[in-house]
Order: structure tokens, then C-alpha cells, then sequence
């Protein structure tokens, strides 16, 4: 499992990697369509999805997702309902 750490300045290394999206080198989806991101069915979801299950940079992506607001396509393992959910949570 990927473990998130703070520097001297207090910065995780997922922040830091989501910075600077040196993260996006070691993604599973790295080469594909990126279409298959942004499924429009059930089953398209599903294949997604489980591409992100392989990823060793998921919470990177995820945390990238969210920073950046984006309302649309899988990201991190997540559907945007999923986000959503999320971006409530640590609102709250």
C-alpha cells in the first residue's frame, strides 16, 4: 500500500507529486485511449475502473482529480458521484 509522508515543510509527498504530476509517468492508464476514461456505459465504467485498480499511483490521481475540481471521467479510481461524495466530506 502507498503511504503518503511530510517533508520539513510539512508538504505530503502526494501533494508534492500532484504538483508536479511526476505521478503520471508510473500511471496504469499511461498509453491508452484516454476515451476510455470517460465511459458512457455501465460495462465501459467497469473496464475503467479496473485499470485503476492496477495503478500503483491511484491516491496521486485521485488527489490530483480533486485539486483540480474535475467533474468528469474516472480519476483515482473514483466516478465523479464518487468525488463528489468525497469533496462533501472534507468540506464538512
Amino acid at each position: 500500500m502507498w503511504c503518503a509522508s511530510r517533508n520539513e515543510t510539512g508538504v505530503t509527498s502526494v501533494v508534492l507529486a500532484v504538483m508536479t504530476r511526476s505521478w503520471t509517468a508510473r500511471a496504469a492508464c499511461r498509453g491508452l485511449d484516454t476515451e476510455t476514461f470517460y465511459p458512457a456505459t455501465s460495462e465501459e465504467e467497469a473496464e475503467a475502473l479496473a485499470v485503476c485498480a492496477t495503478c500503483p499511483v491511484r491516491a496521486q490521481c485521485l488527489e490530483y482529480a480533486l485539486r483540480n475540481r474535475e467533474n468528469n471521467g474516472i480519476w483515482g479510481g473514483t466516478t465523479p458521484d464518487e468525488r463528489r461524495r468525497i469533496r462533501r466530506q472534507r468540506a464538512a
